[in-house]
């Protein structure tokens, strides 16, 4: 009978704490039935855990019950245990373990106690949660006005990796990760942290942190009072710079911790300049001003900054550059002609704002050029030095003579170099007809080949078979009138350098002079290229030019794919998109199927035909 109410005893076992699915006793051959008892764990912190235990039957000779648990495998009630002191009605008791390690694995056991001696649950094992990282707060050092040297030491990790550490501060006590921050690493050890951008004479709280995935820590609070700075000032952009004249200022942002006891703005001919520069005061008012600079030199550079003075010294704003305009003329050629040799372009008559101009040069101020078109029989104008008639306005005196006095100026039909000098009072209107000239031209070094003024682009054109050598571009048969260009960058100069042809092509060319002293040009010759020509989108195929139908044009096998035109077998010039309005880098254009094509392109109207023959 003894031996049968152990055995009832046994049965009577709970199992507990997240951890006991059934029970032994010390002794290995008594076992508890596992369908008789069963057990879980509940809210594991980093010190405690709960264990659920499940009683089959109550009493029967129990005089204790719990869980006893250890770090080591195979607990028993001699070490570390929690007895369960009270009386439930329920089969069901919760046992909480407490004052536990964090971070720690622990292996627990359910245990019941009769006169036979104890049982004992299986085995089953919790690990208890990591905590917010272990730190120390280092001294300030190194205290300017704006910056300190601070730092701190992650002496425990809390029972998991540190994903980052630095120090957090501000103006209020007990600064945290949500004010301002440094991040200094990872991991364990001691580190240091430079505070930068702070406020002059101003009392900053400062704590070291460290942050794992319990949360983050934080060190003791350490105190420290940043210097007088220098003062901050932001330097405002010129404006209305004239040839003598401009408009600049300032604002002062921060007065670095004591009295500006003056501000102001200061300039000269050199980088940053200082106080020992050029200096002009501001009034004591506020804290942004405005300044004027005056009495400047004609198209030169110059230098200004904002500046403001405490008790620490000068702070400087942002070192800002201009420089003071030329003395460039503009004057308007306003006149009868201007509706009828430019059509579409907004300009209209004897309108001195809606006219073509002249203007001199940075070099020579006082003389004056530019090219305009004259297109009816007789043409009626005027030189306007204002862009109105306030004047004065030039007629012909005579003998090429500038006369506010004198009648309108008449020219027949022509495009018209006109030149003149303010200073001499003279003037002079050459008509001109501009060509291509020299070894790679058709006509060599002997006469220029003439190209072809579009009022509509006002540009001249044309297409002129090239050979590989140089060309340069003339008016009037005479070199008295001929441009090159010095860098064969598409830029001209007056006389300049002969502009080589690299390659034997029928060439579109364009000469345009139509922005004073600002002369461009082009030459280019065209083809295909894409995934549905011979070459792919490797190789041009060439076009060449069709006189009789004015259109580069060439006939080729294409396959299904796209392609698009491309000048000089290079991508800065190409076109694409609607072939009946092309665009500058358009879309690619569909070749639905294979077949042999004839295509076709015009370079000034900017359209195509696409034939399937």
């Amino acid at each position: 009978m003894k031996r049968n109410k152990i055995l009832i005893l046994f049965a009577s076992l709970i199992v507990a704490v997240a951890l006991f699915s059934a029970c032994t006793e010390d002794t290995a051959d008594v076992r508890l039935e596992p369908t008789l008892s069963t057990a879980n764990t509940l809210n594991v912190s980093s010190d405690s855990a709960t264990v659920v235990g499940f009683v089959v039957a109550e009493g029967d000779g129990f005089t204790e019950r719990g869980v006893c648990y250890s770090t080591t495998e195979g607990p028993t009630v001699d070490g570390n245990k929690t007895i369960y002191s009270e009386n439930t009605p329920d089969a069901t008791f919760y046992v909480t373990l407490s004052g536990l390690d964090y971070a720690t694995k622990y292996y627990a056991r359910a245990y019941a106690t009769g006169e036979a001696g104890t049982v004992y649950g299986e085995e089953v094992t919790f690990t208890t949660l990591p905590v917010v990282p272990f730190l120390t707060t280092a001294e300030i050092s190194d205290i300017t006005g704006n910056s300190a040297m601070g730092g701190g030491e992650v002496t425990g990790n809390g029972g998991a990796d540190v994903t980052a550490y630095g120090i957090c501060f501000g103006t209020s006590e007990n600064p945290t990760t949500a004010d301002a921050t440094t991040n200094d690493g990872e991991g364990t050890g001691a580190f240091e942290s430079m505070l930068s951008e702070l406020q002059g004479n101003t009392m900053y709280y400062v704590r070291a942190y460290a942050t794992n995935s319990a949360g983050t820590g934080y060190g003791p609070q350490v105190s420290f009072t940043t210097l007088v700075d220098l003062p901050k000032v932001t330097t405002t952009a010129v404006s209305g710079i004239t040839k003598t004249s401009a408009v600049t200022g300032g604002a002062v942002t921060d007065n670095g911790g004591a009295d500006i006891t003056r501000y102001g703005i200061v300039w000269g001919l050199n980088s940053e300049p200082t106080t020992t520069d050029n200096v002009i005061e501001a009034t004591m008012e506020m804290d942004s001003f405005v300044i004027d600079l005056s009495e400047l030199q004609k198209y030169t550079t110059y230098y200004v900054r904002a500046f403001a003075t405490n008790s620490a010294g000068t702070g400087y704003g942002e070192n800002i550059e201009f420089t003071t305009l030329a003395d460039i003329l503009t004057w308007y050629i306003p006149g009868d002609y201007i509706e009828d040799s430019y059509p579409g372009s907004g300009l209209s008559n004897w309108s001195p704002e809606n006219s073509p101009y002249i203007m001199s040069t940075i070099d020579n101020g006082t003389s004056l050029e530019g090219y305009v078109y004259m297109a009816k029989t007789d043409n009626q104008w005027k030189f306007a030095t204002q862009p109105n008639w306030d004047g004065p306005n030039y007629g012909d005196g005579g003998d090429g003579v500038l006369d506010a006095n004198a009648d309108n100026i008449h020219s027949p039909a022509g495009y018209y170099k006109l030149n003149a000098d303010a200073t001499a009072g003279t003037f002079t209107a050459v008509a001109t007809e501009w060509g291509v000239i020299g070894s790679g031209s058709p006509n060599g070094w002997d006469d220029e080949t003439a190209l072809t003024y579009s009022p509509e682009d006002t540009e001249w054109q044309g297409v002129l078979h090239l050979t590989a050598d140089e060309i340069k571009f003339r008016a009037n048969h005479s070199w008295d009138y001929n441009y090159g260009s010095n860098a064969a960058d598409g830029i001209l100069q007056a006389g300049g350098n002969n502009i080589p042809v690299d390659v034997e092509s029928d060439y579109s060319i364009v000469l345009d002079l139509s922005t004073p002293n600002e002369y461009t040009y082009s030459l280019n010759r065209w083809g295909l290229i894409g995934d549905a020509t011979p070459g792919g989108w490797d190789n041009d195929t060439n076009m060449t030019w069709d006189a009789d139908n004015g259109v580069f044009t060439v006939t080729l096998d294409l396959i299904a794919g796209s392609f698009k035109f491309r000048a000089n077998d290079g991508w800065d010039v190409n076109f694409g998109g609607d072939i009946n309005a092309l665009s500058a880098g358009g879309d690619n254009i569909a070749v639905a199927e294979d077949g042999n094509y004839t295509i076709t392109f015009d370079p000034w109207g900017l359209t195509a035909t696409v034939t399937k023959n």
